[in-house]
């Protein structure tokens, strides 16, 4: 089944980056994820110190209703597995110390029914196939957040904490909302602390609810530097970002991507900057990275799931079911309190499979029968090398 996804209201934004920074004075604890895999990358190691960590992100998991559809057919009339879909990717997801995933779709009720665009209410089986993938956390901030209102946040959240999977950028209370996603990135007093923040441009006007204003993270300059400042306050070494924003079907990242990113990244508190990474969602299709002020920003990954996708001109456009993962080896301050930089940057092209199911890792599976999936990564890395990445040391991994 085809679908397209209802282009977002961006002309908010622009109102919004003329916020100024500020800082709160919240105090916040952070929280060790639960379940497996237990064993990972480079964190894996004890140390008396901090040591190096990896960063993994994943574009957009958006189960149309033929993905739905395919998942069931996986779980072999027992109910759904969404595990198989991703099965060709978790090696490189659970591969990372940390793994953030990008869930667009709330889940509906238990047993169903469940619907695809435009308005979703996906299996909480996804959750636990995310777990089974490797992911740690996910951000829940989309313009379908409120798809199914304040009872769809609910229900995805708790599916998601049943499967061991934090979360950032919804909210079922306003104590949760106000406090951050805070990860270790791996085991041991070596590991670091990670905080994961999630806004969204908005939520396709479907207003917040009036006694819920905490909801869903909309994006507001302020706010989020005011998290991240709240984070450093809690520990956290180093901050990511999950901005869902931008143009959709759009290569290039529009000029509120540019001016939001350079802003954040611009933006710093004493001499620290309060944002270490940006990784972008919303757009459904690849779009570059870049270096701005020092920080990486992916401006859009993609979708890491969909189904067949119908552009603006009304016709099935590939690019949509292409996309990349962004990898980030990040490495102590040579001194206390100085800022965690990222010593290795890789992207590694994705493409999912409409026809089987299946998202592929397209540096491991292209042999010489397979000239049409070179071309994918091909057209892949030429968009995310397209600001000059390359000549900053971006590499594309396996």
């Amino acid at each position: 089944m085809t679908q397209r996804i209802r282009p977002g209201t961006v002309a908010a934004l622009a109102l919004l980056l003329a916020a100024a920074t500020g800082c709160t004075g919240q105090q916040y604890t952070a929280s060790v994820p639960s379940g497996p895999p237990a064993a990972r990358g480079a964190g894996g190691q004890d140390a008396d110190g901090p040591r190096p960590f990896t960063l993994l992100a994943a574009g957009d998991v958006l189960p149309h209703s033929s993905v739905i559809d395919r998942a069931a057919a996986d779980a072999g009339g027992q109910g759904y597995d969404f595990a198989p879909m991703l099965a060709g990717v978790a090696p490189v997801v659970s591969g990372a110390d940390l793994a953030f995933c990008h869930m667009e779709t709330v889940y509906g009720k238990e047993g169903g029914p469940y619907t695809g665009y435009p308005s979703f209410k996906s299996p909480p089986e996804v959750a636990t196939a995310l777990r089974t993938t490797g992911f740690d956390s996910c951000s829940t901030a989309s313009n379908h957040t409120l798809d199914d209102g304040a009872e769809g946040v609910r229900r995805t959240l708790g599916a998601l904490d049943r499967a061991g999977i934090r979360h950032a950028g919804s909210a079922r209370t306003a104590a949760e909302a106000a406090r951050p996603t805070i990860l270790p990135a791996g085991p041991g007093k070596g590991a670091a602390k990670v905080a994961h923040l999630a806004y969204t441009y908005g939520t396709n006007d479907i207003p917040l609810p009036a006694d819920r204003p905490w909801t869903v993270d909309v994006t507001d300059e302020r706010k989020i530097i005011e998290e991240a400042r709240a984070a450093r306050r809690a520990g956290a070494d180093v901050v990511v970002l999950s901005a869902h924003w931008g143009t959709e079907w759009q290569d290039e990242p529009d000029g509120q991507q540019l001016e939001l990113a350079r802003r954040l990244t611009a933006s710093a508190d004493g001499g620290r900057p309060d944002i270490d990474l940006i990784i972008g969602t919303h757009a459904h299709v690849p779009q570059a990275y870049e270096k701005v002020n020092g920080t990486w920003v992916v401006y859009g990954m993609g979708d890491q799931i969909a189904g067949a996708m119908i552009n603006y001109e009304g016709v099935q456009d590939p690019r949509g079911n292409q996309s990349s993962m962004g990898r980030f080896t990040f490495a102590p301050p040579a001194k206390p309190g100085e800022r965690w930089t990222v010593k290795k940057a890789e992207f590694v092209p994705q493409w999912y499979d409409t026809v089987t199911g299946r998202a592929v890792n397209l540096n491991t599976t292209i042999d010489d029968g397979a000239e049409h999936l070179r071309e994918v990564r091909d057209r892949i890395r030429t968009v995310v090398l397209g600001r000059g990445a390359e000549g900053d040391g971006l590499l594309m991994g396996k």
